[in-house]
């Protein structure tokens, strides 16, 4: 076969296969035209994009508009206030901590103000309803508080001492130094007189804790003669306090206490006394208060010890005072009723042992006693005007050894502060104490001693305080013993920190016994300062 012939069937044959391949397409590309490649609407577009609305394939998220119309607004929206975003509560963060006061102050209120009703100043609404349901809530859309700036405090009394920060304690620390004269140095029948120098301390604190609280207090005082009679005399203490509340129906109570002084009621003849002995006293007590409905129980369990140190005689040497130093051991039980918050009768029962530490004293008598005594009282916390309790009762020690006679009688107690008018305070305080005795034959005596006192601020920088006071020693050998007592106290401040303070007191003791008599009048000049 020739050239030609092969090259003319070769191109017969490409085109019948090209022929061939054309006709098989032609249906297809008739069925993308007709059915897949069909008009579309413009609404049809806009439903697909805007609703989600597909015959086939995966269906979009609904669209919601930034602004909405008022018919489809949520209660409590305007379109004024529409939301830039939509957030749930859960979605919120929490307010977070930071240094700046502002800060802090701004992140609450917005914490706050999502769980309370809105203001009602056409700002966005909204309960805690409304987010337990999911509804939400926008951010732009709550007002935040401003910048918090630090003002000055409205002080009722520019010269308050402002204190100093002693750890969680707020203390209050006084010095006052001054100047005494009296007619009666010593408050002997054979008056002398004498010019003093006077120096006091004194330190009160409390605490500031959320729960619970605690107190401390502490004094001292110096007296040493310039001129006149020979004085010096010591006197000083603290205490300290702490009340727990275990529960709302369980409290703890705790204290702890010291004091110090010269005794003047020491069994050595002052003829023959250089320096008096002094008497130390330690008393700490432990209790517990349950409230069951309006009743209230409690217990307290109570140690008080005596300590002297000898004294010193004319001569130089030591008069032991051994045989007064002692230790009572108390248990009292209360029972209490809440007439109203505010009003509350109380009976309370008390036992005790006085142990002395020589059961034999120098005279042959065994001085230990057996102490009971029951008292009825109310009390009363009327805030501001009227707070603590009056009681009365009768109490009794009787000794070991049986040829003395037995130390009893009626008792009062109070601690009371009125308070009539705003700047006003006035209060009673009063108590009975068993004074043990070192004399042959002698078992003791009661001590009634009670002081009505009345403070008022006469101005900011001006203040004054009336005092009247009286105490009564009833011995059982028959004597007795009255002392009357009246004090006018004024402080003028200068400024919060120092000022002049003045005391005019007087005097006067009668007795059965001529030679514990006397009468005595002072008056005291100086300078107070305070933190």
């Amino acid at each position: 076969m020739s050239r030609k012939a092969f090259k003319g069937r070769i191109a017969c044959v490409w085109l019948v296969l090209s022929s061939g391949t054309a006709m098989a397409m032609l249906p297809h590309a008739f069925a993308q035209e007709n059915e897949l490649r069909g008009g579309v609407s413009e609404e049809q577009v806009n439903r697909q994009l805007f609703t989600g609305e597909t015959t086939n394939g995966i269906p979009s998220n609904t669209y919601e508009p930034f602004t909405q119309s008022p018919d489809t607004a949520e209660p409590g929206y305007t379109i004024d206030q529409a939301p830039f975003s939509r957030i749930t509560a859960r979605d919120l963060p929490e307010p977070r901590a930071s240094r700046a006061d502002d800060a802090d102050a701004a992140n609450t209120a917005l914490a706050e103000g999502l769980e309370a009703d809105a203001p009602t100043d056409g700002t966005l609404t909204g309960t805690t309803e409304d987010l337990e349901t999911g509804q939400t809530r926008s951010l732009a859309a709550r007002p935040v508080p401003p910048t918090q700036v630090p003002v000055p405090r409205d002080e009722t009394n520019p010269y308050a001492p402002i204190g100093l920060r002693l750890g969680t304690f707020n203390a209050i620390p006084t010095l006052e130094q001054g100047l005494t004269y009296t007619t009666n140095a010593d408050n002997s029948a054979d008056a002398e007189e004498a010019l003093l120098s006077e120096t006091t301390l004194r330190l009160n604190a409390v605490s500031d804790w959320s729960r619970h609280e605690a107190s401390l207090s502490g004094y001292g005082t110096i007296r040493r003669a310039l001129s006149g009679a020979e004085i010096r005399e010591i006197r000083g203490g603290g205490d300290a306090a702490l009340q727990l509340d275990l529960s709302d129906l369980w409290q703890a109570r705790a204290a702890l206490g010291y004091q110090v002084e010269e005794d003047t009621a020491e069994y050595v003849p002052e003829t023959a006394s250089a320096d008096d002995p002094l008497r130390h006293q330690i008393n700490a007590s432990l209790g517990v208060t349950r409230d069951l409905g309006r009743v209230s129980l409690s217990a307290t369990g109570e140690l008080v010890r005596e300590q002297y140190s000898d004294a010193t005689l004319s001569d130089g040497s030591n008069l032991s005072q051994e045989d007064r130093n002692s230790t009572l051991a108390l248990m009292r039980l209360r029972t209490g009723y809440h007439l109203s918050p505010a009003l509350q009768p109380f009976v309370e029962l008390e036992a005790g042992r006085r142990v002395f530490d020589n059961k034999i004293d120098q005279e042959g008598y065994a001085r230990s006693t057996d102490r009971y005594g029951v008292r009825a009282g109310l009390s009363v916390d009327i805030a501001e005007k009227l707070q603590g309790e009056v009681s009365a009762g009768w109490l009794t020690e009787r000794l070991d050894d049986e040829r003395l006679e037995d130390v009893s009688g009626f008792t009062l107690a109070s601690s009371l502060e009125w308070s009539p008018m705003r700047g006003t305070v006035v209060g009673l305080d009063a108590n009975t104490t068993v004074n043990s005795a070192g004399t042959a034959g002698d078992s003791g005596s009661l001590l009634y001693d009670g002081t009505l006192r009345l403070s008022r601020e006469l101005r900011a920088n001006l203040s004054g305080e009336l005092a009247f006071g009286a105490a009564y020693e009833d011995y059982s050998n028959g004597a007795h013993d009255l002392t009357l007592s009246a004090q006018a106290a004024t402080t003028w401040w200068l400024n919060r920190y120092a000022g002049l303070t003045g005391r005019l007191r007087h005097e006067k003791r009668t007795s059965s016994d001529e030679t514990r008599e006397y009468d005595a009048s002072s008056i005291f000049m100086g300078l107070k300062l305070q933190r």
